[in-house]
């Protein structure tokens, strides 16, 4: 047996936050509790839980500070409610059977604990380090989280010390809102006047690259926090020198052209994916999209059918978007956005006809109120701002 739990419980500098493994005596963890117990190093000292002096619970339990012991302040702190928190929250758990009664000899616990230099209420301390071990235990011994449980959270969770969000594209559909602007202070104001939406992408439109640079993505992020910014390169050559660029402005996405080389896409498709970041093929002006993405070896996120500024009196061409996500790779959603004049008069036809992303320029841009034009789309949309309401429910 090798199993891990972890829990974070309580708020303040007395929030407990807790790793743990489980094992028998006879394997690696019963290797790593000999260890750390024999090899120790200043101020990370481990220590046996006591529930009191001389009573250490069954399984034997090890705790190992994270935080480097600086004064006899903090030594109290671990070596007093952490210490008999953490040994209560095993013997409880072997007594409501959540660890086998039977298996208790010859298990181990290892945990590892958080006390915040800073933290003094010493029933906190104890109470949150009680629960967060508890709930540890609890989880390593049910295999908390199963692999489907992890696949559907990773893109809708944010880690609350992180200090900012990153958005995926869990939830489509989505508005683009493409700045193919070039007064910067212009761009400033069109930001400021988009409502808050989690359904609101912003576009780097390709002049405002070439005019101010990559290092427009970290202005915008300064204007609005949090937003998911496309990057519109329009790669045609050196595909993944592009793309790492654009990762490293911190973008969430990349525009590659649809009219670059099997292997420019190829290699600015697998540079996204190392990079954590969402790569876009935009077929402007490609007669078969379709053909084109029948012919790679591995798939954008997101195909985007662009209709050309000097062709918006001809038709959308949206027909295919049922085959193009049919193409998707098992365990990958392939979403398709829509380009090229796109207004709220031709919204619902957009979105009937399979469109994840409606891209939308100088229609909410060059808008006289910005803000109502851009809420008209979201409100076609029919999304609800499900971040802002979602609970998490974790066991």
């Amino acid at each position: 047996m090798f199993l891990v739990g972890e829990a974070l419980i309580g708020k303040g500098p007395e929030v407990a936050h807790i790793d743990l493994i489980i094992g028998e005596k006879e394997g690696p963890v019963g290797t790593a509790f000999a260890s750390g117990l024999t090899q120790l190093s200043a101020g990370h000292t481990p220590l046996l839980g006591v529930i009191r002096p001389n009573l250490p619970p069954k399984p034997s339990t090890l705790i190992v500070p994270k935080v480097t012991v600086k004064n006899m302040d903090q030594a109290a702190q671990i070596f007093g409610p952490a210490q008999t928190a953490v040994a209560k929250a095993v013997a409880d758990s072997v007594a409501e059977g959540v660890i086998p009664k039977d298996r208790a000899e010859e298990l181990l616990v290892i945990v590892s604990v958080y006390i915040d230099p800073k933290a003094t209420d010493y029933d906190a301390i104890y109470r949150y380090n009680y629960g967060a071990t508890k709930l540890a235990v609890a989880r390593a011994m049910a295999g908390f989280p199963d692999i489907d449980k992890v696949l559907y959270e990773k893109e809708r969770s944010t880690h609350p010390i992180m200090g900012f969000r990153v958005t995926r594209l869990w939830d489509p559909p989505y508005l683009q809102v493409a700045f193919d602007l070039v007064d910067v202070a212009e761009v400033r104001r069109v930001l400021s006047a988009l409502p808050d939406s989690d359904h609101i992408l912003i576009e780097v439109g390709t002049p405002l690259v070439k005019m101010l640079g990559m290092s427009v993505v970290k202005e915008i992020r300064a204007i609005r926090p949090g937003a998911f910014i496309i990057l519109d390169l329009k790669t045609l050559d050196t595909g993944n020198l592009e793309v790492r660029l654009a990762a490293d402005s911190t973008a969430d996405a990349v525009v590659i052209s649809g009219l670059a080389p099997k292997k420019t896409i190829e290699l600015s498709i697998n540079e996204a994916r190392k990079t954590g970041i969402y790569s876009i093929i935009d077929m402007l002006n490609v007669t078969d999209p379709l053909a084109v993405l029948k012919g790679l070896d591995v798939l954008p996120d997101v195909v985007e059918l662009h209709r050309a500024i000097d062709m918006e009196k001809s038709a959308h061409a949206w027909q295919n978007i049922p085959d193009i996500k049919a193409l998707a790779e098992e365990g990958r959603r392939l979403l398709v956005a829509v380009a090229g004049g796109i207004r709220t008069d031709t919204e619902g036809a957009a979105l009937a006809a399979g469109a994840d992303i409606l891209v939308v320029g100088r229609a909410i841009t060059r808008s006289r109120d910005i803000r109502d034009m851009a809420e008209q789309f979201l409100t076609g949309l029919k999304q609800t701002e499900i971040d802002q309401y979602r609970v998490m429910t974790d066991f």
